[in-house]
């Protein structure tokens, strides 16, 4: 093996098993100026390091990479914001988000400079920002693009606040997008069907859980996806489709894909895992939009099996937390949302070691392959050359998932009570390990910002 250089590495990680997209083998990891500089083969004599991490009997993952954060920063953050939000992250594996808040929406590059001003020195981990597309500011996605955004979020349904694009705006968009080379991720829910619901439970004057599902119906998401893929196809504009809430959501996806539309899906750990009629009880607690799908145990074997079959192109949280107080109350005013940043790595780890998936498909749906869609240079890999961004777990391990653990402002999670197997010890970011068995080990947060590939 050769080296830039004859002096010691900064970081050494030895004895553990390297897990990437496509393998696993027992490597040492070494790292220099922030980057992995070399893997070598565990039994082969090591070399010199300024800090030596001993990872024998661990698990060696890149750092996670989600790119559906809502932390609500530099808006009202009594719900969550950058400090807390990112530690949550950290802890858990996680080492770069993309972010973006409803409440404070990045609209224009002057936004976009605001916000990251006010985020210097308050995350901890790497972040880049995405924007949303506002009727009236459609002529900024160009100037956005180049300010760095990663991607532009955009509704086809009035949702927390955020205007519908109507399928002729829509197409627009899209064109430009697909002219400046941007990407997007697109929440798709069908307006018209989910106002006349609305309309229609208001009326009866229902005010039970159940009004989610029916209010958010499977009906709405399907038809705004067909849209969606309709006009991507047309235009060639790369669009992801947020958060797909079951199978059949799924295999549209994937057909429309076939078809020739630039498509993919993207899914988060809720719908793999909670069921429809908890929201019978839980009411709030169980309120976010797509709404749980899964009404059997068939069905979530189904939901695995397109996640294994690569039907998921990448997952991510949708982080989008509220205090248990700001949960209760009237079903049509509490907030869309759950926390998930504490718990999508232990719950995927989970999965892996007792069979649902495997530990490579873990890393590429929600590591790897986020990064690739939204070209984060250098994330998502362990490979030379890639961010020093490492995540060490113990597949050992056996806990259980709590309220009293959540870091996120929310304080509570819907796994409460969960026994996981698997946890994440450690954590290395840019090569420093920042944070290891549930305690931060830096004073400041180090995390920066990662420019968007317009920028560049």
């Amino acid at each position: 093996m050769s080296t830039a250089s004859s002096s010691p590495f900064d970081l050494a990680v030895r004895g553990g098993t390297v897990v990437s997209s496509h393998g696993r083998a027992s490597l040492d990891v070494y790292v220099r100026d922030e980057r992995i500089a070399a893997l070598c083969p565990a039994a082969a004599p090591g070399l010199p390091a300024r800090q030596v991490v001993d990872a024998t009997g661990l698990l060696v993952l890149p750092g996670m990479v989600d790119t559906h954060v809502h932390l609500m920063d530099p808006g009202d953050t009594g719900r969550e914001d950058f400090p807390s939000g990112t530690t949550a992250a950290v802890l858990q594996g996680v080492t770069t988000i993309v972010e973006h808040t409803h409440s404070w929406p990045v609209t224009t590059p002057a936004r976009l400079a605001e916000k990251l001003a006010h985020l210097e020195g308050r995350s901890h981990v790497d972040y880049g920002l995405a924007a949303h597309v506002w009727p009236e500011r459609v002529g900024e996605l160009d100037a956005l693009w180049r300010a760095g955004v990663s991607f532009f979020k955009i509704f086809t349904c009035t949702t927390h606040g955020v205007p519908a694009l109507r399928p002729d705006l829509l197409a627009a968009v899209f064109a430009e997008l697909a002219r400046i080379d941007g990407t997007c991720l697109v929440h798709c829910e069908d307006d018209d069907i989910t106002a006349a619901a609305e309309a229609r439970l208001r009326a009866a004057g229902r005010r039970d859980g159940w009004i989610v599902p029916e209010w958010r119906s499977r009906d709405a998401e399907s038809v705004a996806v067909a849209v969606v893929a309709t006009l991507a196809r047309s235009t060639g504009a790369r669009v992801t489709v947020a958060h797909a809430s079951s199978p059949d959501m799924l295999e549209d996806v994937a057909r429309y894909a076939r078809l020739g539309a630039p498509i993919v899906a993207e899914t988060c750990p809720q719908y793999l895992t909670l069921r429809e009629d908890e929201v019978a009880t839980l009411a709030g607690l169980r309120k976010f939009t797509p709404p749980a799908r899964l009404r059997s145990d068939s069905d979530e074997t189904r939901m695995w099996a397109a996640f294994n079959a690569g039907l998921v192109n990448h997952l991510s949280t949708d982080h989008a937390p509220s205090r248990m107080d700001q949960k209760a109350g009237s079903i049509w005013e509490v907030p869309f949302g759950l926390p998930g940043l504490d718990t999508t790595t232990p719950i995927l780890i989970d999965a892996a070691l007792t069979g649902r998936t495997s530990l490579e498909r873990v890393v590429a749906a929600y590591a790897t392959a986020p990064a690739r869609r939204y070209r984060l240079a250098g994330k998502g890999d362990i490979a030379i050359g890639a961010a020093a961004d490492l995540a060490l777990v113990d597949p050992a391990a056996s806990w259980t998932i709590g309220h009293g653990l959540v870091r996120s402002k929310a304080g509570w999670t819907p796994y409460d009570g969960r026994r996981v197997r698997g946890r994440v010890v450690g954590t290395v970011l840019a090569g420093e390990v920042v944070a290891r068995d549930g305690a931060l080990l830096v004073d400041a947060p180090r995390g920066r910002f990662v420019a968007g590939p317009g920028a560049r």
